[in-house]
């Protein structure tokens, strides 16, 4: 499993989330502010791209919302390795 960090403005959060769910060999995306974790959003291997979208459509709200809150945060991806 390797991990990667994102720092992002608020404004491309949602965008950047969304771009991470379509490559589809991340496991796992939490939001860092300040170093402490907002949100963590498990995902499932393995689902269409499509599904996927659809599963996180409520969690893409409550990251919008979030984003409305912060300037700057950080994401951090957990990959599956090839």
């Amino acid at each position: 499993m390797t991990t990667e960090k994102f720092t992002v403005d608020g404004s491309q959060l949602v965008e950047k989330v969304k771009q991470l769910i379509h490559q589809g060999n991340v496991r796992r995306v939490r939001l860092l502010h300040k170093g402490r974790p907002l949100i963590d959003i498990p995902l499932t291997v393995g689902i269409p791209v499509a599904v996927a979208t659809t599963l996180a459509a409520p969690v893409l709200a409550a990251l919008g919302a979030i984003a409305a809150l912060v300037t700057e945060c950080t994401i951090e991806v957990e990959r599956l390795d090839e």
